[in-house]
């Protein structure tokens, strides 16, 4: 069964519906490229899905040792390189709870960053991961 399924929407936009839940996303090409920037350009999508899925396995790891991230929140910034364009850089800042013991920092830490998205990028994309503590 497919992921999802796509189509082009004309002037630079597309639409992708997830199968096993019916919800769609759209792209549109970023101003800097001949768009509107209307919507995540894909590299915008890549990045965010680079934070969610951090954000994910830290879930996993939190819920297994009962504690409650409900109110991290972060903000990914993308850097794109020229020649040839591609994204450059990724930077992801988390704000944590203060509460987090030195040991339950440092296993979320590494569980952020070993998450499947963060894995899959190519090793040139560099990942730049700020974790911030009672902000």
């Amino acid at each position: 069964m497919s992921t999802a399924t796509a189509r082009y929407a004309g002037q630079l936009r597309t639409e992708a519906t997830h199968v096993a839940s019916g919800n769609s996303i759209h792209t549109d090409a970023p101003v800097d490229n001949h768009g509107r920037g209307e919507a995540f350009s894909p590299t915008d999508l890549v990045s965010a899905a680079l934070g969610s899925c951090m954000m994910t396995i830290m879930g996993i790891v939190a819920e297994r040792q009962g504690l409650d991230l409900t109110s991290v929140t972060w903000e990914v910034t993308k850097h794109m390189a020229a020649e040839p364009r591609r994204i450059a850089e990724i930077e992801v800042a988390f704000k944590m709870p203060a509460s987090l013991s030195a040991k339950e920092r440092a296993t979320l830490e590494n569980a952020a960053r070993t998450c499947p998205v963060a894995l899959s990028l190519n090793p040139e994309i560099r990942q730049s991961v700020q974790f911030t503590y009672g902000a």
